[in-house]
């Protein structure tokens, strides 16, 4: 056989996983199988914060803020947690930046690789168990503190809405209804959120109220990240319908936050919700 050729491994049927695929062949590049020195590493690398997500009519959308703090050190002022993972589902990222972003990557990978060979897309059910198995291979990190918690959503095509889906650190999986959110601001987030969502707002009303929980998290929460005015640096939003999915342009962004934080000059603490 010739040096050029690949090896017979690369050629024979088998799993549609690329992960699988991936652990078999060269298991060492899987995120889950880093070598990493002893004790404690949750102080070593930066981690992202604060996401949110919500559901209208025809769709959902998915805010992320920009900052990654190491310990009580900013480390990035612009990072990017929010990443397409197919044409119709999105991804957030909280928790340790590195292996998350690496976490996406061989996920985006893996529904690449089942669509090429099955010949169709998996189903927003297997899509969010697949991401549930990566997270599961990563316990043995988050047990050291390097845990990684994302958010995934998307528009499933086959009921016709969009969904949300939450995990926890062993890869259990949760659909959650309406709205949700994850990392150090979530709760505030998630507070704000239940009194701005409503079932019938457009997709632009639905992404001020993103844009509003992540204000009211970084205002309350010192790891998240508000809008940046002089550095021009806003959060990164997905808008996912029917259509396929889109992130929004920073100018879009950015019209919506100006908007926003003009209002909160009369008001600091952001729209008041109505009684009943």
């Amino acid at each position: 056989m010739s040096e050029s050729r690949l090896p017979a491994s690369y050629m024979t049927p088998g799993t549609s996983s690329f992960a699988d695929f991936l652990g078999d062949q060269a298991p060492d590049l899987l995120p889950s199988r880093r070598a990493l020195p002893q004790g404690g590493a949750g102080d070593l690398a930066p981690h992202g914060t604060t996401i949110v997500a919500a559901t209208f009519p025809g769709g959902v959308v998915m805010a992320g803020d920009r900052r990654a703090t190491m310990g009580n050190i900013i480390a990035q002022r612009d990072i990017e947690k929010v990443f397409p993972a197919d044409e119709f589902s999105v991804v957030g990222i909280a928790g340790t930046a590195g292996l998350a972003v690496e976490m996406v990557r061989l996920f985006q990978t893996e529904l690449e690789h089942y669509e090429k060979i099955e010949g169709t897309t998996l189903s927003m059910d297997g899509k969010a168990n697949r991401l549930a198995a990566l997270i599961r291979a990563n316990l043995g990190l988050a047990m050291q503190g390097l845990a990684v918690v994302p958010l995934f959503a998307g528009y499933d095509l086959l009921s016709d809405q969009g969904r949300i889906f939450s995990y926890d650190v062993t890869g259990g999986r949760y659909e959650e209804t309406a709205f949700h959110s994850v990392g150090s601001g979530s709760l505030f987030a998630r507070g704000s959120l239940k009194k701005l969502y409503r079932d019938d707002l457009t997709a632009e009303e639905c992404v001020t109220a993103a844009v509003q929980a992540l204000y009211d998290a970084a205002d309350d929460d010192s790891a998240t990240g508000g809008p940046d005015l002089t550095r021009r640096i806003f959060p990164v939003v997905h808008v996912i319908t029917a259509d396929g999915g889109r992130r929004m342009l920073d100018e879009e962004v950015a019209a919506i936050a100006d908007r926003m934080i003009a209002g909160r000059m009369q008001r600091p603490d952001g729209p008041a919700a109505a009684l009943i």
